[in-house]
């Protein structure tokens, strides 16, 4: 028996991974495993008549990497919940290690004391899944990059824009911009790089505690262009409406949107359907019922993304390399049909599917190959 077979056999769990989902987003955490080709973790959650919430492990999780889908999404505070108690039921259950995957981080607006007396209720999430038992947070598109300081833990924060960029490349627009606000500038201009795009800026400033938020300037050459609005989320689409109608004014021709996280919340669907949008593009990183999938909404999966990167994670290998030079991995994401994800192949002598290489990953193969 060689060393590496004696240690599988001396330590099951030490190459297994498991992946887990509480009420928030189910269907998402079933097809991250229809991409994996794995099963999704057996548990019970659930409320009791009193609204205490109820966790219950079936399968063994000693000493597994356990992996629990989780998006704090509506019902807000019942989901972050949820998310506490079976993180605390995993350590009690002696998992090896236990990874948040929190594809939508709640609360993430409330991240800095812009008032007197205010809390900052980001921070305060991320001392309670760290107390809880986490070891990892895996993340989409926070609402500010700083959330991840707030963690004494180690956060993965995947991002869309790759995802999103891709569609929009299919379609091949003409005389193109992408317009979005400071906050998610940043990001933004990868955006408009891989779309070989301008940028234009949208001033705006929000008024107090109101959902709501004024536009003062566009910044940029808009006028007799095709644009593009991009953001992290869309809540009441009350914003996106302002935008929509201040490029109006500035001569846009056509315009689309997109953001990672849909909150949609009322009135937005009815705000998009009769707004000016050709097409809202978003991710399944909330869970978007029939009634709000309006025929001006596109939803692309972040299934394939993430279960990529709970691979990479669980290997020790490098997530950042999946937005490296990846760009037709990026298609075959967006090609990607759940129903034909049962035929994925499964490699390695624990059963777990293959992540794609990462670039420093080949380029330590061919050294040692001499390639």
């Amino acid at each position: 028996m060689t060393e590496r077979h004696y240690l599988e056999a001396a330590l099951p769990g030490a190459d297994q991974f498991d992946v887990y989902t509480g009420n928030a987003n189910p269907e998402l955490a079933r097809m991250i495993c229809r991409y994996l080709g794995i099963d999704l973790g057996r548990s019970e959650v659930f409320e009791f008549s009193n609204e205490n919430i109820f966790v219950r492990i079936i399968d063994n999780a000693r000493e597994k990497d356990v992996f629990l889908i989780q998006p704090t999404s509506r019902p807000v505070n019942k989901s972050i919940m949820e998310l506490l108690i079976m993180i605390d039921a995993f350590k009690r259950a002696s998992a090896g290690r236990i990874t948040a995957v929190v594809p939508y981080y709640g609360y993430g607006r409330s991240d800095k004391k812009d008032q007197p007396r205010v809390p900052i209720t980001a921070r305060l999430i991320a001392d309670m899944m760290t107390v809880a038992g986490a070891n990892r947070l895996l993340t989409v598109d926070l609402h500010q990059g700083q959330i991840q300081g707030f963690f004494n833990i180690p956060v993965d924060e995947l991002t869309a824009v790759h995802l999103l960029s891709g569609h929009f490349r299919q379609k091949m627009i003409e005389n193109l911009v992408v317009v979005t606000d400071l906050g998610f500038a940043k990001r933004a201009r990868t955006f408009a790089e891989l779309l070989d795009a301008p940028l234009a800026i949208v001033e705006k400033r929000r008024i107090g505690n109101q959902d709501r938020a004024e536009v003062l300037n566009v910044i940029g050459d808009v006028r007799g262009k095709r644009a593009i609005i991009v953001d992290d989320e869309i809540d009441t689409g009350g914003t996106l409406i302002q935008i929509v109608n201040a490029l109006e004014r500035e001569g846009v021709t056509e315009m689309y949107a997109c953001a990672t996280h849909a909150v949609l919340s009322d009135p937005a669907v009815e705000r998009i359907a009769n707004s000016a949008l050709a097409e809202v593009v978003v991710t399944d990183s909330i869970p978007i019922p029939p009634e709000k999938r309006g025929s001006k909404i596109k939803v692309i999966s972040l299934a394939p993304l993430i279960a990529e990167a709970i691979v990479r994670i669980h290997r020790g290998q490098s997530v950042g390399a999946l937005f490296t030079s990846e760009v037709q991995f990026t298609q075959e994401m967006l090609l990607w049909d759940v129903d034909s994800a049962a035929d994925r192949k499964m490699v390695g002598g624990s059963g777990r599917p293959a992540a794609r290489p990462a670039e420093d990953d080949i380029e330590d193969e061919d050294e040692a190959t001499g390639g």
